[in-house]
């Protein structure tokens, strides 16, 4: 066997072993994206739509009211950071509705409109640390809820890569980097393989 071919084989396993990093590293990131953490909400939240958001880092978030069929909330379920500004803003879908803090550390309450583009807005503080549940009082037997979470001592649990309401799916950063990372270096070894392989034996006789 010629040095030439041993060199090609061994390029070759190169090759092979940078493809299975990659698949490790792939796999890495999915688990990294599985242990996507989200508050543990009460059932109660649980209204039509049934959508999440986390919103922490803004300082200002919007929820639809009047979304879907006219009667739910979208975001129904958000997450945020103490000091950040709840936007609740009407539709004109579903009749009139309000917004009503009706379980847990935030109070508020609006008045009761079908007004579209009507906004009420609510800004959280340290006392409202924990989850609130809240309703449209009009529709409330039909569904529609909602709630906040706010800061970050909230109970969390596993979404398994994200929420299947909404059906989001949620990956770190990290993952994401390292995904792209070891694809490009996948990409360029086995790309210096195809070359060798190709041109390598070009002057192998000289």
């Amino acid at each position: 066997m010629s040095t030439e071919d041993v060199s090609r084989r061994a390029l070759l396993r190169t090759a092979g072993g940078t493809a299975a990093a990659a698949g490790v590293a792939a796999g890495a990131a999915g688990s990294a994206a599985a242990q996507e953490e989200v508050p543990v909400w009460p059932s109660s939240v649980e209204g039509n739509v049934n959508s999440y958001t986390d919103a922490r880092g803004q300082d200002e978030v919007t929820i639809s009211v009047g979304a879907g069929d006219g009667l739910a909330f979208d975001p129904t379920k958000v997450w945020i950071d103490p000091g950040t500004t709840i936007v609740w803003e009407w539709t004109g879908n579903g009749g009139d509705h309000n917004v009503h803090a009706v379980d847990g550390p935030a109070s508020f309450e609006s008045e009761i409109t079908g007004e579209e583009g009507f906004t009420f807005e609510y800004e959280t503080s340290e006392e409202d640390a924990g989850i609130t549940h809240y309703q449209c009082d009009p529709h409330s037997q039909v569904g529609m809820h909602g709630g906040i979470a706010v800061g970050g001592d909230i109970e969390t649990e596993s979404t398994g890569g994200g929420d299947s309401a909404s059906g989001v799916v949620f990956v770190p950063e990290g993952a994401k980097a390292l995904g792209i990372a070891t694809f490009i270096a996948m990409v360029s070894t086995l790309g210096m393989a195809f070359f060798f392989l190709r041109y390598g034996g070009d002057g192998g006789g000289e």
